[in-house]
Formats: structure tokens, C-alpha cells, sequence
């Protein structure tokens, strides 16, 4: 079991890395163009994570019907939501995307944005938007290799496409190798073809036969609903989520701009985190939905502790550094000594709270992979509510320190692990109809 474990978690943590490789790349190059530029592509980033949130319905919604479907043996009826999900991802892109290219402009105005950046930012969102179902399919097939038990191959994917992007931004943002200087326009272009490539290459493993899975055109209305069903609230979370991540911010922006920007190399920083907490929750989710469906429940729970054992030596071991030498760490980003500092604190008390977060990782995967999405959604917005969202805002009102905010936020990450933990322990989660 431990071996499956690894086998699932280390290719998933690793294509997380080079996600977030990825965006610090793209970051780095945009910042040659100019603030403005900087600004709006970084915002652009902000709306593509409401449109993640968005994707969440099927994302999630057909990894747990594939993982059943896999472990109890009904490879066709997996192949089946494959292509049931393929429709729902290109049906819904092309609504976002069709929002996207028409009212970029207007959705850079709204977020207060000036003359510069609204320019910048519509032209750079407008090519994402064209492309948006190459983003959709792409998110789409990482979910549903995955519930099948293959990630490497993602994993390999991600390699190429990372290359080609960091490639194509070299040669479209700067007007390399005969071609134009295109600046935030070349930037979209090579995110959009980094995805054509992977869903070039998703395509082929999906419609060669013999490999993890493949696509079969029936479309079962019925897996439809139950797509909806299960991936709803899992969308409901993350949108939730982005919304209170977004307040969040804003409260941290009200302490100035040494505490803002600390706060998002802090954020940086502790990305690297969060690679293995997001590697074990795929594996938690996957295993716990084939085992289910083989009707192994007991192997499914032991496969989601074994997930969390192991996550919080990975990260309780990052939570060690974090609070050790942070300053180090932030002054890979910054020299100034006030950012430095915000971001120390913001990172030595993120670094207590690792264990708990793993615990939140893993055991979230396991219960949306059983299927259990409704439980994952009242235990995250209630908790997130409850616990960091009001008690922050109340701090921010009573004039309290920022570094309360933070102890606001490492108290919510423990209660929210353990509750995730009590819920698992009950085992009422196995019991899941889908």
C-alpha cells in the first residue's frame, strides 16, 4: 500500500512544483515589460482562480465517479465519464470564455485597475479566454488520469510543456529568433500553446487503447448528475475560498505595504509546502475511491491515514524550516528589513500550523474522492468563516496587530485539521452513495 501511496503522491507533488515554477517563470519575464505589465498579468492570474473554482465541478465530479469506477472493475463505464466530462468542460468553457473575451476589460475596471493596466491586462485575458477550453480539457484530463491511477504521465507532460512555455515567452515577450516583440500578447500565446501541447498529448493516452484509461463516446445522462452532485459542492468550497482568500488580502493590505508584500513572499515561500500535502491528497483521493468501489473499505481508510502519516512527516519537517529561518528565506525575495520582518512572522507561525494542514489536505482528498463532497464544503466554509475570516476582520476594526491575524489564521488551520480528523475517524464518509 505504501508503495501505491508513493507511486501516486510524488509525480502529482512534483508537477505541483513546476506549476508554481511555471507562474514564477512567467512572473519574472512579464516584470521585464514594466510595472503595469507585472500587474496585469498578475490579476489575470486572480480571475483564472475563480475559473479553477468553476472547473472544480467536474474536475472533482468525474475523478470520484472514475476512481469507483475503476476499482470495481468497470473500466467502459470509467471511459464513459471521460467523454461525459469532455462535453461539460467544453460546453462551460466556451461560456467563460466567451464572458472572458468580451468583458476583460470591464473585469480589470472593477478591480480598480488604471488606463495602463486595463489595456494590458483585456489583451493579455482575451487570448486566455480564446483558448479557454485547452484549460478546461487540460484540467479535465489531469483529473481523470489521475483517479485512474496515473500521474507520471502528467507529470512527464507537465515537463515538456513547461519547456515550451518558458521557450515561447523567451521567444514571443521579447521578439527573439526572428520573431516580433509581442510583450504581454507573446506571454498569453505561450501559456495557450503550452496547453494545446497537453492536450495534445492527454488526447493520445486517452484514445490509444491499452493505457491507464481511454475515452468511450456514450454520453450517461446519468453520470452527468451524479458529475454535478458530487463536484457542486467542491466548486461551492473553492469559489468560497477564492472570495475569502481575496477579503483576506485586503485586510492584510490595510497594514501597508511592507505587511502586504510580506505577506506575499510569505505565501511564495510556503508554496513549496504545500507540494506534498497536494501530492498525498491526490493519492488519499484516489485510493480511497478505487478501493470504495472494490468495496475495500477498510483498505481505503488505511490508504488515506497512511497518506496523512507520511504528509505530515514531509511537511511537519517544511513547518521545521519555516520557523527556524525565515528571514533567510525571505530575503531570497527582498533586502528591504520591514518586508523581511512581516514576512518572518507571517512564516514562523504558518510553520507551527504544517501538521494540521496536511491533515486538511489528505483527509479533504480522501472524503471527495469517497465521494463525500458535501461534508469537505460545511467543514471548510464554516471553519473558514467562523474562525479566520470574522475573528481577522474583527482584529483589523479593534486596531489589533497583523501578526493576531495571523495567529487567527494558524488557529483556524488547527481547528480545521481536527475536525477533518474527527470526521475521518467516524468512517461515515465510506458509506457515501454516488
Amino acid at each position: 500500500m505504501k508503495q501505491n501511496v508513493f507511486r501516486l503522491a510524488i509525480p502529482a507533488a512534483l508537477k505541483q512544483l513546476l506549476d508554481i515554477i511555471q507562474i514564477l517563470i512567467d512572473m519574472l519575464m512579464v516584470g521585464a515589460l514594466g510595472v503595469a505589465a507585472l500587474a496585469a498579468v498578475g490579476l489575470s492570474m486572480q480571475f483564472m482562480m475563480v475559473i479553477q473554482a468553476i472547473m472544480t465541478v467536474f474536475a472533482v465530479g468525474s475523478s470520484a465517479l472514475i476512481s469507483r469506477y475503476i476499482g470495481s472493475g468497470r473500466r467502459h463505464r470509467a471511459a464513459a465519464v471521460v467523454f461525459v466530462g469532455m462535453l461539460v468542460a467544453l460546453g462551460s468553457s466556451a461560456v467563460v470564455g466567451g464572458l472572458g473575451w468580451h468583458f476583460a476589460a470591464d473585469f480589470f475596471r472593477w478591480m480598480g485597475s488604471g488606463p495602463d493596466v486595463v489595456v494590458l491586462g483585456s489583451e493579455y485575458f482575451q487570448i486566455l479566454a480564446a483558448g479557454m477550453g485547452l484549460v478546461f480539457l487540460d484540467t479535465l484530463a489531469f483529473s481523470a488520469l489521475s483517479a485512474a491511477g496515473d500521474t507520471r504521465s502528467s507529470l512527464v507532460i507537465k515537463i515538456v510543456s513547461a519547456f515550451i512555455n518558458a521557450g515561447l515567452n523567451y521567444l514571443l515577450i521579447f521578439g527573439h529568433g526572428g520573431f516580433e516583440a509581442m510583450g504581454v500578447e507573446g506571454a498569453a500565446y505561450a501559456t495557450v500553446a503550452a496547453y494545446g501541447f497537453n492536450v495534445a498529448a492527454y488526447g493520445w493516452l486517452l484514445i490509444r487503447k491499452g493505457g491507464a484509461l481511454c475515452v468511450y463516446p456514450i454520453f450517461a445522462l446519468g453520470d452527468l448528475k451524479k458529475m454535478f452532485r458530487i463536484g457542486s459542492p467542491a466548486a461551492v468550497e473553492r469559489i468560497v475560498g477564492v472570495a475569502s482568500f481575496l477579503l483576506f488580502v485586503m485586510m492584510i493590505a490595510s497594514y501597508g505595504t511592507h505587511a502586504l508584500a510580506g505577506y506575499q513572499i510569505g505565501l511564495r515561500i510556503e508554496a513549496l509546502a504545500f507540494m506534498p500535502g497536494f501530492g498525498f491528497s491526490v493519492a488519499a483521493m484516489v485510493l480511497a475511491g478505487q478501493y470504495i468501489g472494490a468495496r475495500q473499505c477498510d483498505l481505503a481508510y488505511q490508504s488515506a491515514m497512511l497518506s496523512a502519516k507520511i504528509a505530515m512527516i514531509f511537511m511537519g519537517s517544511v513547518g521545521v524550516v519555516l520557523f527556524l529561518i525565515p528571514e533567510y528565506l525571505a530575503g531570497w525575495f527582498t533586502d528591504d528589513p520591514s518586508t523581511i520582518e512581516q514576512a518572518s512572522v507571517y512564516l514562523r507561525l504558518v510553520g507551527i500550523s504544517q501538521i494540521p494542514l496536511a491533515l486538511t489536505f489528505v483527509f479533504s482528498g480522501a472524503l471527495r474522492g469517497a465521494g463525500a463532497t458535501r461534508v469537505s464544503m460545511r467543514i471548510s466554509i464554516v471553519s473558514l468563516w467562523l474562525f479566520r475570516i470574522i475573528p481577522s476582520y474583527l482584529v483589523m476594526q479593534m486596531g489589533g496587530g497583523i501578526v493576531w491575524i495571523y495567529v487567527a489564521m494558524t488557529v483556524e488551520t488547527f481547528i480545521k485539521g481536527w475536525w477533518f480528523w474527527r470526521v475521518f475517524r467516524r468512517k461515515e464518509w465510506l458509506d457515501t452513495k454516488v
